[in-house]
């Protein structure tokens, strides 16, 4: 058996151990960094072939948070950050089969087909509408309270089916959109606290926090490659499989074997598990079995994602980030991205790469379908919403059963689970997506605060 003491194990190396692992051994300490795939990144993963570059995950991610900012500066050098063709800013939904642009202005805003004139109207009256009482509001219901039916139906539905892949009647604000969630009960309204937040003084770091979209140059790929090639070679144990956790008089023990069937034993100070769901039962077998099962009681949105790619694109043209679909226009998938229209040398010249999304929570068993049904439905998507009915020179479907964990009323007892378990067991660390939002942005913010948290301790 192989033994090794660190200051920390981290168990999972998607983007956010891959994170922590970066600030921790920036900061000094010795770091484990244990991974069950024979590959890090998680869900990020980057594809090149026949000419075509595409994302097999998450396409973009946004500045939204002041860990993200600096790890870009932190990996200049090493990856490079890159924001879309000013040419594709426009954002898409569909309405009656057709394309209609989201409105940027307010005299856009007053002539978009996509809300009602009564809803026009009534946002006028956001900033004097009273807030919300119930904590455990559905984003749904805030949204009509404060804005309107139309608002819910052509802008937040077809929102939360791109971000989360949700359903907006079972997304509790204050924990799917906490921002949104904020400016509501800090200031009454979302107009007076957006105008009221931009005066507020920030630090040179916050004022970076642009809410651009990102990509990283050559794809998100190379993001992950920019961590995991600062983080030192022995940190990482790929392949890695049978891990259990168990608390000493003094840290933690972590035993597991490698695929050549080694045995690995691991003593350190402090733990972080980077991932959720079932598989926590089996790492921690000591923890409590009511906190667990809160854990485990996570729901998961089950996501097709299709990625198309044309060595010519003779359909409508492209410019745009993409196109969301709302769930009252009944189509069969959730929306569609351009990533050949948003960065430079994804396609051949003259080609398109689509990546179109199928499922979500409201058509879970999507899923299920063959990958003969589901080219027939995004096909005809292509050919109805775009107008292009050319065969595709490559078609690529990844099926993901868990996808994106929904923010939905059972995340207030997995958050004080979470918080239970923290606290009884010093040292014990759970992050990952399962708490502090699903975006890239949140990831790392996450990681970046937790390695200022332990480096500190």
């Amino acid at each position: 058996m192989s033994n090794k003491k660190v200051d920390v194990a981290i168990v999972g190396a998607g983007l956010t151990g891959l994170t922590l692992a970066f600030y921790l051994e920036k900061a000094g300490k010795s770091v484990a960094l244990i991974e069950k795939s024979d590959r890090v990144g998680g869900v990020i993963n980057t594809i090149e072939e026949d000419g075509f570059v595409y994302e097999q995950g998450p396409n973009t991610g946004v500045i939204g948070s002041e860990g993200i900012v600096q790890l870009f500066d932190d990996l200049k050098g090493s990856c490079e950050h890159v924001t879309p063709n000013t040419e594709s800013e426009e954002r898409w939904i569909l309405k009656g089969g057709k394309w209609v642009a989201i409105p940027n202005g307010l005299l856009k805003a007053i002539k978009t087909p996509l809300f009602s004139l009564k809803d026009k109207f009534r946002i006028l009256g956001e900033p004097w509408r009273k807030k919300g009482t119930n904590p455990d509001e559905s984003l749904a219901d805030m949204v009509k309270r404060r804005m309107g039916q139309s608002y819910l139906d052509y802008a937040v539905d077809p929102f939360v089916s791109g971000i989360y892949a949700g359903d907006p009647i079972q997304l509790i604000t204050r924990f799917a959109m906490p921002k949104l969630y904020r400016l509501e009960q800090d200031y009454g309204s979302f107009i007076k606290g957006a105008i009221k937040k931009k005066k507020e003084p920030k630090t040179a770091l916050q004022k970076r926090v642009s809410r651009e979209v990102f990509s990283a140059k050559g794809g998100l790929g190379k993001l992950i490659e920019g961590l995991e090639n600062n983080i030192s070679d022995e940190a990482f144990y790929c392949s890695s499989k049978n891990l259990s956790v168990q608390p000493q008089e003094s840290g933690y023990n972590l035993q597991f074997s490698t695929f050549e069937e080694k045995k690995i034993n691991i003593e350190a100070d402090k733990v972080i598990t980077t991932f959720g769901g079932e598989g926590l039962a089996s790492v921690l077998p000591f923890i409590e079995k009511d906190w667990m099962k809160s854990l485990a009681n996570t729901v998961y949105a089950k996501v097709v994602q299709v990625v198309v790619g044309y060595n010519k694109w003779n359909g409508r043209e492209l410019k745009a980030f993409g196109g969301l679909v709302p769930s009252k226009e009944n189509r069969d998938i959730l929306g569609i991205l351009f990533p050949s229209a948003l960065f430079k040398s994804r396609c051949p010249e003259g080609g398109a790469v689509l990546s179109i999304f199928v499922g979500g929570m409201k058509k879970p068993k999507m899923i299920e379908k063959t990958e003969e049904e589901i080219k027939a439905i995004v096909m005809k998507e292509i050919s109805d919403t775009l107008y292009c009915s050319d065969t595709p020179d490559l078609l690529r479907i990844h099926k993901y059963e868990k996808a994106i964990p929904q923010y939905d009323i059972s995340t207030k007892d997995r958050l004080a689970a979470i918080d239970n378990i923290e606290q009884k067991y010093a040292g014990l660390y759970l992050a990952g997506n399962i708490k502090d939002g699903i975006g890239m942005a949140d990831r790392v913010q996450q990681a970046w605060l937790l390695a200022k948290e332990l480096t500190n301790n």
